[in-house]
């Protein structure tokens, strides 16, 4: 075959196994019907007019790991305290980020609020959008406020151009919008194919390790609600963000499904405005709004969101069917676990669920699957089997076992005193937790809440039923 001949290779579209050929299932992944024809070039991809760092062939020299000097001051602040919790504290100096998410999120309003924030502290950054025009931006940008002169803005999709003029201007941040539109005239495939946003984000990694540029990469995502392209893609990346968010709500959150310099439980709470995207940094008060009082089947329950405490309302709704089969459906939370703690209460408590239709909901559009709000369910489905409003001012969470215990969770007192904070007033929580609660304190309640530690089922419908 003669140098430089374009052949074609078969790309699975999940985890990017290569092969010369069709196959219906990879051998990679397991995943059924995912390879994708894609003619590539087998010359080198990242010298010439790609990109890349060309010219460079010195010998690499190992480091001793212990001689590694990491400093504080290499993570630059976004200016949004949301977001630098999220990331683990800031953005690290020669980073790959990427972020994913619905179209019309917010992704770019709040990258380009990333920009405006960094270029007004002095760091100068490079906004490079492949699908929009400089009127555009500036349309989206006079909404958003006032850049400083240290923003510049480049609209191209040519990826040999871009790593010229990052090359030049060394920017210490740089906004790709987005990685499906950038094309490598190295790799003859149409923009936004597997091999296009795999040999572009090579491209990229390899200017941002090598320059200590730090890149953000804005990514479309299928209708699965994952990143368009090959799974790879994350693999290749420092770290991936997602953007959540109803359509119809104006708050969004931002949750860090992978990142090598920080946490991935944290979440960022944002909202919506005219201005751009605001921080809810009470995001507990702000997730309770609207909740009704002296209703049955609501209950309060305090989750963990990495080190953040969360109060959430879960609600049940517990009625008669008309059908042999009763409904059951879940929302925000776990179905198979709904349906696991309501055998619980039938086995352990004698309840009759079985002719009933049962309807769990997290309100705000929030999806949890920690143990710790087992407890929530469970008092929200025998509030609403027995029409029996609870006080207002209850918080709980524990994990609930098949035998009807109820199981101690982390972090317990952060959980007591975020939900005193906001002024309730009772907790019911499982009784080991409890223990740690009022260790210190010495008495029944720690501050102004009073702590009820329960340790199994029967005794949660004791206490409150």
């Amino acid at each position: 075959m003669a140098k430089g001949r374009a052949s074609t290779i078969f790309y699975c579209q999940s985890c990017g196994y290569e092969s010369a050929k069709w196959m219906g299932q990879c051998p990679g992944c397991r995943e059924w019907n995912t390879f994708v024809e894609e003619p590539t070039d087998r010359t080198s991809l990242t010298g010439g007019s790609g990109g890349g760092l060309s010219g460079r062939r010195d010998r690499p020299v190992p480091t001793v790991l212990a001689q590694v000097a990491v400093r504080e001051e290499d993570r630059l602040s976004t200016g949004m305290g949301e977001l630098d919790r999220v990331l683990g504290g800031g953005i690290v100096q020669g980073s790959l980020t990427l972020v994913g998410g619905d179209p019309g999120i917010g992704k770019s309003t709040l990258l380009l609020q990333v920009c405006r924030n960094l270029s007004g502290d002095g760091h100068s950054v490079l906004y490079i959008s492949g699908e929009e025009s400089p009127a555009q931006i500036k349309m989206r940008a006079d909404r958003i406020g006032e850049f400083s002169s240290r923003m510049l803005l480049l609209c191209e999709t040519n990826l040999g151009e871009i790593a010229q003029v990052i090359r030049s201007q060394r920017p210490e941040a740089v906004v790709i919008d987005s990685i499906q539109t950038m094309y490598n005239e190295n790799v003859s495939s149409a923009p936004g194919s597997v091999s296009q946003v795999r040999e572009s984000t090579s491209v990229l990694m390899q200017l941002a390790k090598g320059l200590g540029v730090s890149v953000f990469l804005v990514g479309h995502v299928t209708k699965e609600g994952t990143v368009a392209g090959p799974r790879v893609l994350e693999h290749m990346v420092d770290t991936v963000l997602y953007f959540e968010g109803e359509r119809h709500a104006s708050y969004r959150i931002l949750r860090g499904v992978k990142n090598r310099f920080g946490s991935t439980d944290e979440i960022g709470v944002f909202e919506m405005r005219e201005r751009g995207l605001e921080e809810v940094r009470n995001a507990s008060e702000y997730m309770l709004n609207g909740r009704p009082e002296n209703a049955s089947g609501s209950v309060v329950v305090c989750t963990m969101e990495g080190t953040r405490p969360l109060l959430v309302e879960i609600q049940a709704l517990v009625c008669h069917t008309s059908f042999g089969i009763p409904r059951r459906q879940a929302t925000g939370a776990d179905f198979n676990r709904m349906n696991l703690l309501m055998a619980v209460l039938e086995k352990r408590s004698g309840m009759q669920l079985a002719a009933c239709d049962a309807y769990v909901n997290i309100t705000g559009g929030l999806r949890i699957l920690e143990p710790a709000v087992d407890l929530g369910v469970v008092i929200a489905v025998l509030s609403s089997f027995r029409n029996c409003a609870l006080n207002p001012r209850l918080a709980a969470f524990g994990e609930v076992g098949l035998s009807g215990e109820i199981r101690g969770v982390s972090m317990a007192k952060q959980r007591v005193a975020e939900a005193e904070r906001l002024g309730f007033d009772t907790c019911i929580l499982p009784y080991v937790s409890a223990e740690e609660c009022r260790r210190g304190s010495g008495g029944p309640h720690e501050g102004g809440m009073k702590i009820i530690g329960v340790k199994t089922v029967q005794d949660v419908i004791d206490r409150l039923f």
